[in-house]
């Protein structure tokens, strides 16, 4: 350390010490926030009517989305009408995911509500009275709460009774305040379990009523898996299942190994971009004279990707910018010989026109061949009530035998994996596990530096000179402790969920809905365990890197030290949270709805698009994904929760309320308006929503008894036990009375079905329904049958500016001259 003793700082040990510093460090974070939200919301307003292919980009291309109404172009004048939106007009254009997410904001905001009035009508005042006869305060009374360390001194070096002394010097024990820290934790609780099984039974009414209302294809299928190499054959299965006498079978799709047909499919896909790039540079292009006008009208384009070229209807002006004029053929190098160690450099157009001719010939050839069959089979019948009995009964006495669960859409179906072994699909699954688990080893490595970062004597043990120059500079001290953490935690919350939506790709789940789904569950174990629990052990400042291993071996032999180190880093880190909600609140959800990302990278993808369907990749709508969002929403309500009776309750319970009514207001727009949401789960996200809660539900609570215990208040600690047992019974009560709910369908909510069509003599109803489609919730689902496309889509041909070019003998170009 040379000369610098860090004993000589004027912070304290803890942030909490130096009340001065605190409030520089609030002032700072909300002058900061409040800047790049409103120049973020500003510049949105203006953006918002001229770049419709971007903040319209739902509204213009999803037919349930036109019903919504108009926003008008006027500054602020498209919020009133986004407000006035109905969930039930949000249910019928953004489907039941929607509804269940925004249904989550609403709760909170509930939530929220009820506990901010207690915290400013009996908290706040309850500490002020007991804080009477403390030292002068540096600021305003009313923008920080007194903690418990501000109203008692504790001498920490008593092995008994801990005597508690006010500020005045008069000794007694403040047994109101610590009795109403124990009601308060009993009655958030029981507001907190009424708000969700109230949600829940709205949610089940209204998924209930939904879904029962509707007869598609997807909703008659079962997925049944296990089926035993004996019945693998579409007419036994079919046999099988009307035997059961549940319904009748109109329609059965054993799946098969079709790996490598699906491996030509891609190889397909790859030759073709190469073909058109070739074709493209050889015409040439211009990226300049693409008019926003002729993207727009490109957008509005619904074409069919499984079933139609994207050939059809182009027009002039959408495909400017490939022009006519010619240049010299592009060559490209091909090796070959021994070991791949000769090439040559051959014309590029008629190498890939070829291998492409070729390989569509072997497409056309494998798509007659019999493939191996799988244990997995779509079984459509010929009613919902059928298909609900099947998917809730027990179908083979055999264990993991003919298993019937809930089919997806057909459109969501990840087809490469159906065909994957059960073992295989087992070992991915462990092996990802164990990779989340050396990942959580590597975030816990990286986030002690950033959780060093909020304690200046954190500073001093790595970089004493850093610390006395940001000790001496209140303004760079609140960037560097405060501004700094919380930007590096939102920067993780956005991008480590892109590496688990990859790993959960690669786990052989057979639905997008199912990734989704399990991203959700991964990113909130990051989120909840890394950003949370870990940042709050190694956060405190009472903590230096020297004794963290000290500290948890001591709290490993004591479990009730686990809840007194907890209570003290919640404290400790209370303005740390508090700033991180500003953050997220007013600085970043006005850059969500904004859509920076999207804006940012268009350039960089422009700059790489050559080809017309380079082009019109660039048009498609951003996707939302909730396994992105939810988590990090999620994560905030229960840092409200822990905080709700803490010191400082009311200013994180207002911060937070105002993030959620933001945030409810951001995502309803981008989900009804702006971003594609293509994975559908029905509303089981609602069950994890659930879950989390009462987690956080636990850590409040225990949390709460190790603050009490702090204080030596023991039989007020062990009060919150029952309290605990209680909220651990509830949640198995929760699964047992509403998971099958939110599961499946009632036979109740079943509504009669009625003619569904004038269907021909000799046509089934899922021939009728699966070639004409059917209005339903979500449009991928209508018409398609449950078949996978490497089988029956047709081969899409080389796209050029105005016609097709069919491998490279034949090309018909914008003035009409064939060129060979």
């Amino acid at each position: 350390m040379g000369e610098y003793n860090c004993s000589l700082l004027s912070s304290g040990e803890s942030p909490s010490d130096n009340r001065n510093q605190d409030q520089t460090d609030l002032n700072t974070q909300l002058v900061i926030s409040i800047a790049l939200g409103l120049g973020a919301f500003l510049a949105f307003c203006i953006l918002r009517p001229r770049w419709t292919s971007l903040y319209a980009a739902r509204k213009r291309q999803k037919n349930a989305a036109s019903r919504l109404p108009e926003l008008p172009d006027t500054f602020f004048g498209w919020i009133p009408v986004l407000y006035q939106i109905s969930e039930q007009q949000v249910l019928a254009s953004a489907g039941l995911d929607a509804f269940v997410f925004l249904s989550f904001f609403k709760m909170a905001i509930k939530f929220l509500t009820v506990t901010l009035f207690f915290a400013l009508v009996v908290i706040l005042p309850v500490n002020h009275h007991y804080q009477k006869g403390s030292r002068p305060k540096t600021f305003s009374a009313y923008s920080q709460s007194p903690s418990l360390h501000d109203l008692w001194d504790i001498d920490d070096h008593h092995s008994g009774d801990v005597l508690i002394q006010t500020k005045s010097g008069d000794t007694e024990y403040p047994d109101s305040l610590l009795w109403m820290l124990l009601i308060f934790t009993y009655l958030f609780v029981a507001l907190a379990m009424y708000l969700l099984i109230m949600e829940t039974k709205k949610i089940i009414h209204t998924r209930q009523q939904y879904l029962g209302s509707q007869t598609t294809v997807t909703d008659r299928t079962i997925r049944l898996s296990g089926i035993p190499p004996e019945l693998r054959d579409e007419g036994k299965i079919r046999d099988t299942i009307e035997k059961l006498e549940i319904g009748k079978v109109e329609s059965v799709i054993l799946c098969r190994n079709w790996k490598k047909l699906d491996d030509m499919i891609a190889q397909r896909a790859i030759l073709l971009r190469k073909l058109e790039e070739a074709w493209t540079v050889h015409l040439g292009y211009s990226r300049t004279s693409s008019t926003m006008a002729s993207r727009q009208r490109a957008q509005t384009r619904s074409i069919d990707r499984e079933n139609a070229p994207l050939l059809q209807n182009e027009t002039s002006d959408e495909q400017q910018h490939v022009t006519s004029y010619g240049e010299d053929r592009p060559k490209t190098r091909i090796w070959y010989g021994y070991l791949g160690l000769q090439s040559r450099r051959v014309d590029a157009i008629d190498y890939f026109g070829e291998r492409l001719r070729r390989l569509d010939e072997n497409i056309k050839v494998a798509r007659t061949k019999e493939y191996q069959p799988m244990p997995l089979a779509f079984v459509t019948l010929d009613s919902v009530a059928a298909c609900q009995m099947a998917i809730q009964a027990t179908v083979d006495p055999e264990p993991m035998q003919l298993l019937a669960n809930t089919a997806p859409a057909p459109s969501d179906v990840i087809w490469e994996n159906t065909y994957l072994p059960r073992s295989s699909r087992i070992t991915r699954s462990w092996s990802i596990t164990l990779v989340i688990f050396i990942l959580t080893i590597v975030w816990t490595a990286l986030l002690l530096p950033i959780a060093g970062l909020v304690s200046l004597r954190s500073i001093c043990t790595v970089w004493p000179q850093l610390a006395f120059t940001l000790d001496s500079n209140p303004i760079s001290q609140s960037l560097i402790r405060t501004g700094l953490p919380t930007a590096l935690i939102s920067l993780l919350t956005v991008l480590v969920p892109f590496l688990y939506y990859w790993l959960s790709t690669l786990q052989g789940m057979l639905s997008q809905g199912e990734v989704e789904i399990s991203l959700i569950n991964k990113n909130f174990f990051f989120t909840f365990f890394n950003l949370f629990v870990l940042f709050t052990v190694f956060g405190t400042a009472s903590i230096s890197y020297a004794r963290v291993s000290d500290t948890l071996a001591g709290a490993s032999k004591d479990a009730s030290e686990i809840a007194r180190k907890l209570a003290t880093s919640l404290q400790d880190l209370d303005h740390f949270y508090l700033n991180l909600i500003i953050l997220q609140a007013l600085g970043l959800f006005p850059f969500r709805l904004l859509e920076f990302g999207s804006v940012s990278l268009y350039p960089i993808y422009l700059m790489g698009a050559k080809t017309p369907r380079d082009y019109s990749d660039l048009l498609q709508p951003p996707v939302f994904s909730y396994g992105f969002y939810l988590p990090q929403t999620l994560l905030i309500f229960i840092i409200c929760i822990v905080y709700s009776a803490q010191r400082r309750a009311w200013e994180i319970l207002l911060i937070g309320l105002i993030y959620f009514l933001i945030g409810s207001f951001v995502y309803k727009y981008q989900l009804l308006y702006a971003m594609d949401h293509r994975q559908h789960s029905t509303g089981k996200a609602w069950l994890i929503i659930c879950n989390c809660v009462i987690v956080g539900l636990v850590v409040f609570e225990v949390a709460m008894a190790g603050l009490l215990a702090l204080q030596t208040a023991f039989y007020r600690s062990i009060l919150i036990v029952p309290l605990l047992a209680g909220t651990i019974w509830f949640s198995m009560f929760f699964r047992h009375t509403f998971d099958p709910l939110m599961k499946f369908i009632a036979l109740r909510s079943l509504q009669s079905e009625g003619p569904y069509g004038d269907v021909s003599p000799g046509e089934s109803r899922y021939d009728y329904e699966t070639n004409r489609g059917r209005a339903v919730d979500e449009d991928e689902e209508t018409g398609l049958r449950y078949i996978n496309p490497s089988l029956v889509a047709p081969l899409e041909e080389v796209w050029l500016a105005k016609n097709r070019a069919n491998g490279s003998e034949h090309v018909i170009v914008e003035d009409g001259d064939d060129s060979v």
